[in-house]
């Protein structure tokens, strides 16, 4: 009896050698034959930014104001003070007017709290957003609730995370609805498949695997795949295993070069939606990365966005259509409240 128990756990680890050794090598041969299409984020949000600013100058011609998106930040963090940039250009670019309120780092959450509202009793501001992160000092979850949830672009308010959780029409946060965009846009179908998200934070991974597995029935903007959501506690074998079986893989984890060729199954769509400033060991400079290791899963998968240039672009290009939904529904406000039952 012992011997035959020996010798069955014996042949399980041949067979998962052999397995493995199989997976490998199918890796390594489509690897050579397959070279990814990488996908240009910056020209799909050209397209977005386009019909946004035809859209709005079509509504201004008919004597409409212009749409106007205002953004607060507290203190002078260089990144999010390079976001914002990045926004107020998008926003001039499609004829968005917008408006920086720059508050000091020590500025309490009463005083931050006063200024949201009012922008909230401003009729001519449409878009209504704080730059995250907030200083230590504030709670997140009480600045994002005290944004009115019709002027909340970012779809951070939880009146907007419910709704959207339910299939009303609620902002989906610019990041989720430029990743379901790229799958759109690029032909990608999701109907049936397999996706994987890698991360599961509140206002991209959470979001981006909601969309993902939306039921097509009820939601238009439906993705209908099968999704598993992986995280920081999911051990690295598992993970592995996950993303090698996923037609779909979405990572949004902040770790780079996670996701390395032989974790991806060949031919998948990689949608890369992390960013870290890391050193550049050739040129001993900092460089822009991913959570994916760029060019050797571009050997093996069918579709991949790079960074930076791939999902970033697709962000801010969303954000601008958001503040466009939200000044249709200010200059038809009473229409839009009587539609969620607030009136």
């Amino acid at each position: 009896m012992a011997l035959s128990l020996v010798r069955q756990a014996a042949n399980r680890m041949v067979v998962q050698s052999c397995t493995q050794v199989s997976l490998q090598r199918t890796i390594s041969l489509t690897s050579r034959c397959l070279t990814a299409k990488v996908i240009n984020g910056t020209a799909l949000a050209r397209e977005i930014k386009d019909d946004v600013r035809a859209e709005i100058e079509e509504l201004v011609s008919m004597g409409k104001r212009r749409p106007n998106l205002s953004v607060i930040l507290v203190g002078d963090d260089p990144a999010s003070l390079s976001y914002i940039k990045n926004k107020v250009k998008a926003a001039a670019y499609t004829g968005i007017t917008s408006e920086l309120i720059n508050l000091p780092s020590d500025t309490s959450q009463e005083a931050l709290v006063r200024e949201i509202e009012r922008l909230n009793n401003d009729h001519d501001v449409d878009g209504l957003l704080v730059q995250l992160p907030v200083p230590e000092h504030m709670e997140e979850k009480m600045v994002m609730n005290s944004i009115a949830p019709h002027k909340d672009v970012d779809g951070f308010h939880t009146l907007n995370v419910g709704m959207f959780c339910v299939d009303q029409k609620a902002f989906v946060p610019a990041t989720p609805a430029g990743v379901m965009e790229i799958l759109r846009r690029s032909g990608i179908e999701t109907f049936g498949k397999n996706a994987v998200v890698c991360g599961r934070s509140k206002n991209v991974g959470m979001p981006i695997a909601i969309l993902l597995h939306a039921d097509g029935i009820h939601e238009t903007r439906a993705g209908d795949a099968t999704t598993t959501i992986c995280h920081r506690n999911t051990p690295p074998e598992q993970l592995a295993l996950f993303t090698r079986t996923a037609d779909i893989v979405v990572v949004a984890t902040g770790i780079p070069g996670l996701i390395k060729a032989d974790m991806i199954k060949p031919g998948a769509v990689v949608i890369d939606v992390g960013i870290s400033r890391v050193m550049d060991e050739k040129t001993g400079k900092t460089k822009l990365v991913g959570d994916v290791d760029f060019e050797n899963v571009k050997e093996v998968a069918g579709y991949i966005t790079p960074v930076p240039g791939g999902v970033g672009p697709m962000t801010v290009a969303m954000l601008m259509k958001n503040t466009l939904t939200a000044y249709k529904r200010e200059i038809n406000f009473d229409h839009y409240k009587r539609s969620l039952g607030l009136a």
